[in-house]
């Protein structure tokens, strides 16, 4: 059907967003789907490792349970918080090891993967860089429309999703620009 003077709506397919919070000990999942500037819930889920384990099973048991996640929701892209600077070196590499092993489980399934400091994540979701985990978690319970999102690095993995998803949407709207 046409309709003189008017273009018909560009309907955008959902993207699926995998977001990760990496932790040594805990790692946080959130997956949202985000459709234009709608955006809904799906999931979120923390991984626990043994603190018995020894950081080689520690890391297998984390690169197992992402695969897992990817196998089971099929995402089609993935945002990880980058890393936050400490003052123990020691913690330091082991959370980047923890990240690496999140990073390859993604990566062997072919997806994309953005980076994000965490002050960018803030600001998007929270509109302040240095905002507190608490507030984080609040504006991802609206943003998401939860009542309740159990536990913190589950919440801040669903941020760095939503995180990307608004740099989606910037990006296309000003290739949208570029092109009038």
């Amino acid at each position: 059907m046409f309709f003189a003077g008017r273009r018909r709506p560009h309907v955008r397919a959902a993207m699926l967003i995998l977001g990760i919070d990496p932790g040594s000990s805990t790692t946080g999942f959130g997956l949202v789907d985000g459709r234009g500037t709608d955006l809904r819930y799906v999931h979120h889920a923390e991984v626990k490792v043994a603190a018995g384990k020894t950081l080689a099973g520690k890391l297998a048991c984390l690169y197992q349970a992402t695969l897992d996640l990817l196998d089971e929701y099929q995402p089609e892209m993935a945002a990880v918080e980058g890393i936050f600077y400490g003052r123990n070196v020691r913690s330091m590499l082991v959370l980047g090891q923890a990240r690496g092993a999140a990073l390859v489980a993604v990566a062997n399934r072919g997806l994309e993967i953005a980076e994000y400091p965490p002050t960018v994540v803030k600001q998007s979701v929270v509109g302040y860089g240095r905002a507190a985990k608490e507030q984080v978690q609040q504006m991802v319970k609206v943003l998401l429309n939860r009542r309740r999102i159990g536990g913190e690095h589950a919440a801040d993995a669903l941020a760095v999703a939503i995180c990307h998803h608004q740099h989606r949407q910037l990006r296309s709207w000003q290739q949208a620009a570029g092109r009038q």
